[in-house]
């Protein structure tokens, strides 16, 4: 039997290490996919954790139900090697990319097409085996897409970092305020948000991180403005030069001090997206809530269909790539150490 090559987390809070097991057998609407690529996410790193920082010295366990070892990663691509039984067998060759945010597909959520939602998520590299070895099982081939003309690594980071970018920048787009847009924080998901907001909005995009290299990078991809949010009176700065705030604003950080930068910037009837998880505890007093009539909204990838319009537009080629680097599914533990220590401007993907 065929060996399946796997990188995986055998204990939480240590690093990930080889393992190999008979490669699965895929039965009724499963799919077996030989991997190509596996994009590194940010959220893989609290997988690893075992844990997500609540603030205040608090966390939240996010190991109850993980069986070790565990295979992390859900930005997949590759070629479909081996169908279940109530699969149409010309889908093996197929090229495509997996849409990960897999739900129950029994409950309530699921039923309305939010398996993004489900409670009882089978999420790949999350809550079951996923994509940083040679091969994942896929639970059913509706959660297959073709991604054709498009570059491999293209196609597996638009089912992460480019559907959480997507549906985060979606919820702003039937606003009737579209002056200006704010995004905050230019990792991963950030920059693909970047190159998405130009092919969504008309106005002027302008970025905010406290990385040098990453607000270069941002102006050379198509930001008419960068701002540093450690800079000293630039909340004043950005009032005056933006007529009051911005009138929308993605969080693709996530942390206390992105956060209030988020509130401070954003215009009077304003909304703000929060998409980064990179944790903490965000508090306002609620008069400032109300006077300012803002909206925030909590946003975690998108829905299949969100996935398919995502890859209709970039197959189109109404979106630019954004900036990547290819490296060896071997060395993926070192690629986490360096974007845990912020020294990764864009994507790493991975590929076998």
């Amino acid at each position: 039997m065929a060996l399946m090559r796997r990188q995986s987390l055998v204990k939480f809070d240590a690093p990930l290490c080889e393992t190999i097991i008979d490669t699965p057998k895929p039965q009724g609407r499963e799919v077996l996919v030989r991997i190509e690529r596996c994009g590194l996410c940010h959220s893989d790193l609290h997988i690893q954790d075992g844990y997500a920082d609540l603030g205040g010295g608090k966390k939240l366990d996010t190991t109850r139900g993980m069986t070790l070892p565990f295979t992390l990663g859900h930005e997949i691509a590759g070629v479909v090697e081996e169908v279940g039984g109530d699969v149409p067998a010309g889908l093996i060759g197929a090229k495509k990319a997996v849409f990960p945010w897999i739900g129950c597909g029994q409950c309530r959520d699921c039923a309305n097409g939010d398996e993004n939602l489900c409670v009882k998520q089978r999420f790949l590299g999350v809550s079951i085996d996923g994509g940083f070895a040679s091969h994942v099982l896929v639970p059913d081939a509706k959660y297959l897409l073709d991604y054709d003309p498009l570059p491999v690594n293209q196609a597996a980071t638009l089912m992460c970092s480019g559907v959480t970018a997507y549906g985060a920048l979606k919820r702003l787009v039937d606003r009737p305020r579209q002056r200006n847009l704010l995004l905050i924080g230019l990792g991963g998901v950030g920059m693909m948000g970047l190159s998405f907001a130009q092919a969504m909005f008309k106005q002027p995009i302008t970025v905010a991180d406290l990385s040098p290299a990453a607000r270069e990078t941002a102006l050379k991809n198509g930001a008419a403005t960068a701002y540093d949010p450690a800079e000293p009176e630039v909340i004043r700065r950005i009032l005056k030069e933006t007529d009051g705030g911005f009138d929308e604003v993605v969080d693709f950080a996530g942390n206390e001090k992105s956060m209030a930068f988020a509130v401070s910037v954003l215009a009077r009837g304003g909304k703000a997206v929060v998409s980064g998880l990179m944790g903490g505890q965000f508090t306002l007093p609620m008069v400032q809530w109300v006077y300012k009539r803002m909206t925030i909204e909590g946003f975690m990838v998108g829905t299949l269909a969100e996935a398919h319009e995502l890859m209709a537009l970039a197959r189109a080629g109404k979106i630019k790539p954004t900036p990547m680097q290819e490296e060896s599914m071997a060395d993926v533990q070192k690629w986490i150490d360096s974007l845990r220590a912020g020294r990764v401007v864009g994507r790493i993907v991975l590929k076998n």
